[in-house]
């Protein structure tokens, strides 16, 4: 009989609340993908790629043409000249990106420091090191952390922590000055940040993303794990790309090699061109998702849901204590079923189930949908 390497892993939430979503015919507002199109130019170069016989391997790392746009792109907005062919790789999804990471550097009998509710991909990965997650939960309702208990937490043992912003599933960003509390706890130590910024371009209200790139210190000790797929609208094409200082890169690509060895090709080439003649498009998201995020929020008003702030990301936490008192998991399949909404629970995404009566709706989403969805959620 074969022992499980993960016993506490399952099918996914993701995959759960979306069958139960087909299932019932209910408007899927859990997974968090959109439902329109990339770009039409960025689609017309992929079949211009795949025409012009990119199809094969493509480097290792990367190919040069796309790391270089990465650079230009890092050093425009975080201020950060990063050498393009020792440390940009590009990877399979962002999800390979911080397995490869932490495969890295995270030896068995190691700790990583984790914030609940943390992504679900973070735990299994380190388990999958011989290591440990030590979790510690953001504040609630503004999702913040509490640098004292990160103090805490800290151990000989402690090899890695794991910050994400804008943070899924509640959208917090970090500011500037959580980024000198991060630096000031891990300066003077062999703690290696990982920071997932897969929402970076979608932040709201004029505010500015707080890359860890921005932070030199941070920047010298750190991987940065970005995704095209988020931006760019196109999450099953599965391009995401790391960036972090030349010896650790050189571990990093060690895991990559033979993990993936090497991205989808002719997307490589398709975002390489596109970031090169349309550099405007990452400019304008937050403003695009801005928008798709006021008008989820006004189709939500009449509704008995209690909407939470949304400074980043793509998703909407709403509070439901006044429609039912039960689990948020309890409630996320009587919506479903009496509903007709999908969205998601919160409490998978902790080691400690919460106790709160929130959900995670996602706005990715077009009119129709995000209306489809609002007027079966305001009749509730």
């Amino acid at each position: 009989m074969i022992e499980t390497k993960l016993p506490k892993v399952g099918t996914t939430i993701f995959t759960v609340m979306s069958q139960l979503a087909l299932e019932h015919k209910a408007v899927n507002l859990g997974q968090g993908f959109p439902d329109f199109e990339p770009p039409q130019p960025l689609r017309d170069a992929l079949a211009r790629a795949m025409d012009e016989g990119r199809n094969q391997y493509a480097p290792m790392h990367g190919t040069a043409g796309l790391r270089e746009q990465i650079a230009l792109k890092t050093e425009r907005l975080y201020g950060r000249k990063v050498d393009v062919d020792r440390e940009i790789t590009v990877t399979s999804g962002a999800t390979e990106a911080l397995f490869a990471a932490m495969a890295a550097v995270v030896r068995a009998g190691d700790e990583v420091i984790v914030f609940d509710p943390a992504y679900d991909s973070y735990e299994p990965a380190i388990d999958l090191q011989g290591a440990r997650a030590v979790h510690i939960p953001l504040t609630v309702p503004a999702f913040s952390i509490d640098w004292q208990r990160v103090r805490d937490a800290i151990t000989p043992k402690t090899r890695m922590i794991l910050v994400n912003s804008p943070h899924n599933p509640s959208g917090a960003v970090l500011s500037a000055g959580d980024l000198d509390e991060l630096a000031a706890i891990v300066r003077d130590t062999s703690i290696v940040v990982l920071s997932d910024e897969v929402y970076e371009h979608i932040v709201y209200d004029g505010a500015q993303h707080q890359s860890v790139l921005r932070h030199p210190e941070l920047a010298e000790r750190s991987f940065v794990i970005s995704s095209f797929g988020k931006t760019y609208h196109c999450t099953g094409w599965k391009v995401g790309y790391a960036i972090t200082p030349p010896a650790l890169s050189a571990e990093f690509r060690k895991v990559h090699q033979y993990l993936t060895f090497c991205t989808f090709h002719p997307a490589q080439v398709a975002f390489a061109e596109f970031m090169a003649s349309t550099p405007e498009h990452y400019l304008e998201l937050p403003a695009f998702y801005q928008a798709k995020r006021d008008r989820f929020r006004a189709l939500l008003a009449p509704s008995r849901f209690k909407l939470l702030d949304v400074p980043g990301g793509y998703f909407q936490l709403v509070d439901y204590s006044a429609i039912r008192d039960e689990d948020d998991v309890a409630f996320s399949r009587w919506l479903v079923e009496q509903g007709g909404v999908a969205g998601i629970p919160l409490t998978p995404f902790y080691e400690t189930a919460p106790g709160t009566r929130l959900l995670r709706l996602c706005f990715a989403k077009s009119d129709a949908t995000m209306e489809a969805g609002a007027e079966r959620l305001c009749r509730l």
